[in-house]
């Protein structure tokens, strides 16, 4: 794209080099390593610091009266602190999606509810994402970065905390719900700061490998208290993880609003002046709709798998109930995904690279369809795990450059949060369907989600088409 084309590729880097309140010079350097719109700034101690999209990612409650400044994160160790509380929020969130899956036959058990009334727990999971999806933008503008996943974590500890007790029924579904609301409000914040960062694409692998670690960790506790009289506890080892996790996103972010803690540039004030209502003008994006649809399949095949992988393997296959790991397997195959085929993501480019990852997953699922072997099966659902692991990051990588720089922020906090309601919704359908079919119809579900990716991928440009 030619830079006539887009307004924003003509600021110059002259233009750029501005004097915070700091009273510290800012020396414009290259852009960050991303095919974005923007420049990085670099400080007298040598710390890139990037220019944040727009006034929707700086979280600020007003868009008016901005000034120029350095934020508070100005060296590597800050830097790096910030993104370690990061890791430890995505952990809790995929420790939360893969607990579920080896509880689920306990609680279908302790509660005596066939499989249509236990997929209840994934539409309150629903509930919960769908209302992070619609309030995030506003909350972050309101409160900022720093409070609003420090409410996401707060809901999270409270959630666990009616859980672990295993009380009635409809109150285990409501704490499904508010739990919901505070993962889907971590995930996009989280994805939000380090989509601003330098080197993003390999920060956000990075991020996503915590998810898949938490999610690799989860099968393997909660298939010891499935086998347990006491299974509602794994839930209070929960809480305490999540009560840690509050404790590090305040101590590190300290309610701090993203411009606070990364600082606030010329572009900051420039599309903070860009007339009209952010909503209207984000929900007017067909990109957005289509990512945020894609995010959605793509989550929702990932916990559907972890969810119910296990029950597919206990009622079809034969298995024990040890068959919890074969979720961990799952997990941990993502996680090394995110890490390991890193640099098959670069060498191949993001638009071929996931639409081969899909095709060999779809290979793999029909393996597990009609090969009867617990250990071949086993094996084929973690080497899935392996290559589903890297599209996550990629979707917000190619986001973050073919969105227009001045809603990036909220755009990636909707697509992240809208993503999470796949989580809720998939696992629902293919519960319902398994009451009436048996859960054997878990393998031609996952193979139609995939091709169902292929499709939604190849429409998915990767480079900027348009200006906003």
């Amino acid at each position: 794209m030619d830079k006539k084309d887009n307004p924003e590729l003509n600021v110059s880097v002259e233009q750029a080099r501005v004097t915070p309140i700091s009273g510290k010079t800012l020396t414009p350097t290259s852009t960050n390593g991303l095919r974005t719109r923007e420049a990085t700034l670099t400080t007298e101690e040598g710390i890139e610091l990037p220019a944040i999209p727009g006034s929707a990612g700086l979280g600020l409650p007003a868009e008016e009266g901005l000034q120029i400044r350095q934020g508070t994160i100005r060296t590597k160790w800050q830097e790096r602190t910030a993104i370690a509380a990061l890791w430890w929020c995505l952990f809790m969130a995929g420790w939360n999606d893969a607990s579920t899956g080896p509880l689920l036959p306990r609680i279908q058990e302790n509660y005596n509810v066939n499989f249509t009334v236990v997929s209840i727990i994934f539409i309150c999971n629903f509930i919960g994402f769908t209302s992070a999806a619609v309030l995030n933008v506003r909350l972050t503008d309101w409160w900022g970065f720093g409070a609003t996943i420090t409410l996401g974590a707060a809901a999270q500890v409270v959630a666990y905390a009616l859980d672990t007790p295993a009380p009635p029924y409809p109150l285990f579904c409501i704490a499904f719900i508010i739990n919901g609301f505070g993962i889907g409000l971590q995930d996009a914040q989280a994805n939000t700061f380090v989509a601003s960062l330098p080197d993003a694409d390999t920060k956000m692998g990075w991020l996503h490998a915590w998810y898949g670690m938490g999610a690799l960790v989860a099968p393997l506790i909660a298939t010891q208290f499935a086998q347990l009289q006491r299974w509602s506890f794994h839930y209070l080892v929960s809480l305490i993880i999540s009560i840690t996790n509050l404790i590090v996103l305040i101590l590190v972010f300290r309610f701090k609003t993203q411009g606070d803690l990364l600082g606030i540039t010329q572009h900051h004030i420039d599309d903070a002046q860009i007339p009209g209502n952010k909503y209207k003008r984000m929900f007017k994006l067909k990109i957005l709709h289509l990512l945020a649809f894609f995010a959605l399949v793509y989550v929702g095949l990932e916990v559907t798998i972890g969810g119910w992988i296990v029950t597919y393997i206990i009622d079809v296959r034969g298995g024990s109930a040890a068959s919890g790991y074969v979720s961990s397997g799952f997990f941990g195959g993502l996680t090394l995904g995110r890490v390991l085929l890193l640099w098959v993501n670069k060498k191949i480019g993001p638009k071929y690279v996931v639409i081969m990852y899909c095709l060999l997953c779809i290979a793999l699922e029909i393996v597990i369809w009609f090969v009867r072997s617990i250990i071949g099966d086993a094996l084929s659902v973690s080497i899935v795990g392996l290559l589903l692991g890297p599209i996550y990051p990629i979707i917000m990588n190619v986001s973050s450059r073919i969105l227009p720089r001045s809603l990036l922020a909220g755009c990636i906090g909707w697509i992240a949060s809208f993503g999470q309601v796949g989580s809720a919704v998939f696992p629902f359908i293919t519960g319902a369907l398994s009451q009436h079919f048996g859960v054997q119809v878990l393998e031609p579900i996952l193979v139609g989600m995939l091709a169902l990716l292929i499709l939604l991928w190849a429409m998915v440009p990767t480079r900027p088409k348009a200006d906003d």
